[in-house]
């Protein structure tokens, strides 16, 4: 397994909270998928953090949080129109309309122990 530090991307927040960097996912991308903590990328990257955990497709690039040891959130980008797909490939049947005009979003997770029990 490689760092993903040595893979070509872009950051767009730095040391922020797991909230903030979702919001900042959901504005700013065409396409929002939410995922568990867990959820593996570029097939040896698990993604880590509070759900509901936000993955956006910008054009061709994945935005998504990543988390640094003793350094915080961060989130990043990544140019990968393959991942991108098996994104929506593997998340399609929760995708339904945003509430941005146009854009498909996924439907977020329940954001706290009770709120999984209220259904």
């Amino acid at each position: 397994m490689s760092c993903i530090e040595q893979m070509k991307y872009k950051l767009y927040l730095e040391r922020t909270s797991f909230k903030e960097a979702r919001e900042y996912i959901e504005k700013n991308s065409d396409e929002i998928y939410y995922v568990e903590p867990g959820y593996k990328i570029f097939k040896d990257y698990y993604i880590i953090g509070v759900p509901p955990i936000a993955l956006g497709a910008k054009g061709k690039e994945l935005l998504f949080t990543y988390v640094k040891p003793c350094h915080g959130t961060f989130v990043m980008a990544i140019e990968s129109e393959e991942e991108i797909q098996r994104l929506r490939d593997k998340e399609q049947e929760k995708v339904i309309v945003s509430l941005k005009k146009g854009r498909p979003s996924a439907e977020a997770t329940p954001a706290s122990y009770h709120d999984v029990w209220k259904k």
